[in-house]
């Protein structure tokens, strides 16, 4: 950043777009002690009024940390508190979006719509809810012993697969694939695990972002568990895209330079269909605001890499996106989704700053609100 902070200064700019990508003469974060003076205790309404909910997952998954950066990114005092909320995971987080008062989001797999049909025999739970973005992917792990060749040798095979993590995913493709295994969905994650580790259970299966911790973590010094393959069958396809785990993401349980295929299907932030014109739009509105506009932060460290697999723009199927987020991107549909480096070279001449062609994706990226604005007034 200091290259460009350096051309900045010589060509005598700063004054215009200094404040619009984050740069500031004069400005700092530091204060001597003789300059805090006392603060203002938090009105309890306002801190209300500005903090929104997300349900995320167990420990030891992605969800929580995605909940995290999220907190970190869009905290804005008393005007937005992101509130991540530990949960059980998708199935127990559309009841708690849909039954819980003080719940505002949560983070469901776009897959679970189809388990309440098929589970609970309740149609269209979607209908009820609405989705804000597509935020990565999950990938679906089998964990068995080496006699366990492939999905098709499980027929008849106890599987563990926790309710809100693996259960809702085994069950529709089991299904949909003609599978008739037996399923222990009771057990947490990890104790369900350990079942198969110990030779109670034939096989483990999770739906979770990689890397997964707890399945890199597996003690395997003997070679007897891996990865099962799930082949991208045509009964799948409307629901799952194709995906791989490889032995450098888990050497534990992939011989080395060896791929598994697996399936994948979407994470998305879920929000209930409040109605318009009720503080509880409002408030998930305000968030859809700065989490959009500030979604360039979440692609660059520190935050986790898993946030390069979200799209905004996404749809997702079956699914209807809440409404302050489809109008969001509506009024901007003639900005960029991503940086285009020959309009930002150009941007950069016409501002009289572009000096050099060394500049990293992370300085272009804190130029990105200033580019953004200069190319919607182009098209």
């Amino acid at each position: 950043m200091r290259q460009i902070w350096v051309t900045l200064v010589g060509v005598g700019v700063l004054s215009s777009i200094g404040m619009a990508i984050g740069i500031s003469q004069t400005s700092s974060k530091f204060q001597s002690t003789s300059e805090l003076g006392t603060w203002e205790f938090p009105n309890r309404e306002h801190v209300n009024d500005g903090t929104v909910t997300i349900m995320t997952g167990p420990v030891g998954g992605l969800t929580p940390i995605m909940g995290a950066d999220l907190a970190r990114v869009l905290d804005d005092g008393d005007r937005l508190r992101v509130l991540p909320v530990g949960g059980k995971g998708s199935v127990q987080n559309i009841i708690d979006i849909l039954s819980l008062k003080s719940i505002d989001m949560g983070m469901v797999v776009s897959d679970v719509a189809e388990f309440f049909r098929i589970q609970y025999n309740v149609p269209n739970i979607e209908s009820r809810l609405r989705f804000i973005a597509k935020l990565y992917n999950n990938e679906i792990y089998i964990v068995a012993p080496n006699s366990i060749k492939s999905i098709y040798d499980l027929v008849g095979k106890k599987v563990m697969a926790p309710k809100d993590v693996g259960f809702f995913s085994a069950r529709i493709i089991f299904s949909r694939l003609n599978i008739d295994a037996r399923f222990d969905y009771q057990t947490d994650d990890t104790l369900s695990l350990q079942r198969v580790i110990d030779g109670q259970a034939d096989a483990w299966i999770v739906s979770v972002g990689k890397i997964f911790p707890i399945a890199r973590s597996i003690k395997n010094d003997n070679g007897n568990l891996h990865l099962v393959p799930i082949p991208y069958d045509p009964k799948l396809r409307d629901l799952y895209l194709p995906s791989k785990l490889t032995s450098g993401e888990y050497p534990n349980l992939i011989a080395t330079g060896q791929e598994v295929e697996t399936l994948a299907t979407g994470v998305i932030l879920a929000s209930f269909n409040w109605p318009e014109n009720t503080d509880r739009y409002r408030k998930v509105a305000r968030f859809v605001d700065a989490f959009f506009s500030k979604i360039n932060e979440f692609y660059l460290p520190p935050r986790n890499p898993k946030w390069r697999e979200t799209n905004i723009q996404a749809s997702v199927l079956g699914w209807q996106r809440f409404k302050a987020a489809q109008d969001w991107l509506d009024n901007r549909s003639a900005m960029p989704s991503r940086l285009s480096p020959e309009e930002i070279k150009q941007f950069l001449a016409e501002k009289g700053i572009f000096r050099s062609k060394n500049f990293s994706q992370e300085d272009i990226t804190r130029l990105f609100n200033a580019f953004t604005e200069w190319a919607k007034s182009r098209r």
